[in-house]
């Protein structure tokens, strides 16, 4: 199936589109791969052109003729330079390509690690998160866990707190909600064609070794909950090289424990 959409694609390269067209007649502004896009890439403004394709059979209907309708879609397949991009072509989920046809390595940017977390449907947003979302993390917890000395007075003291803000979706599983390709059918498609329903168990999220140590950390001693954020709040784009300057690089994580948690989101003083 990939080798086939590979050939569909590749019949639609750039030396059949430009100027008035191959064959003459009125033409159409199409959007083409401005470079080679790898497969499960999430595509950005720079991945793309746009040029014009005759209207006489050679521009394929379901094109695109906006930027913006094709930007943070996911490539189903690898995509050649110049190549017209077609809804099918395109995924706006990471899952529903085949999992055999995953590259060796996850698209993280440099600084940037992938760390997987469970989830369900209350904690997870009843299954509406999915792969390109951005989630926050809220931590519910005793503040007797943070005492040094003595006894609490009263009743326990319970704080909730919002841990971490922009945690980008990266991938989502081993269920599947359903997901919908961007050709727009309707039809929802699980990984591997499998029969799996219900909300997904599990979300990969892309952050830095040293909030890893924190999330693993809140996972073990909190209660944790997530809240979808909406999509007009969204960075613009993935994020880039890391620009933390407290964690650059992965041995920078040195550690946590109560005491550094405490200090960083004073669950102990609100």
């Amino acid at each position: 199936m990939l080798l086939a959409a590979l050939a569909f694609g590749g019949v639609f390269l750039l030396g059949n589109v430009g100027g008035g067209g191959a064959l003459g007649g009125p033409t159409n502004t199409v959007v083409v791969a401005k470079q080679t896009i790898p497969l499960r890439h999430q595509i950005t403004l720079a991945d793309l052109e746009t040029a014009k394709a005759s209207v006489n059979g050679n521009a394929p209907t379901n094109s695109y003729s906006n930027l913006a309708d094709v930007k943070d879609k996911i490539a189903q397949v690898n995509i050649a330079k110049g190549v017209i991009l077609t809804s099918d072509m395109l995924a706006t989920d990471l899952n529903v390509i085949p999992t055999g046809a995953q590259p060796a390595y996850l698209p993280l940017a440099k600084g940037y690690v992938a760390m997987t977390i469970p989830t369900g449907e209350q904690q997870g947003v009843a299954g509406h998160i999915s792969v390109g979302d951005y989630v926050t993390v809220i931590a519910s917890v005793s503040v007797q866990i943070f005492a040094t000395s003595g006894t609490q007075q009263g009743p326990p003291k319970q704080v909730s707190k919002t841990v971490f803000t922009n945690l980008r979706i990266i991938g989502l599983g081993p269920a599947s909600s359903g997901v919908t390709s961007a050709a727009g059918s309707g039809q929802t498609t699980s990984q591997s064609g499998a029969a799996t329903t219900g909300v997904t168990s599990s979300l990969t999220v892309e952050l830095t070794q040293c909030d890893a140590e924190y999330l693993v950390w809140f996972l073990a001693n909190t209660t944790i909950r997530y809240t979808l954020e909406s999509y007009k709040d969204y960075k613009p784009t993935p994020p880039a090289d890391n620009d933390d300057p407290s964690c650059l690089q992965i041995t920078s994580a040195g550690g946590v424990s109560n005491k550094q948690v405490d200090a960083k989101y004073h669950f102990s003083t609100l």
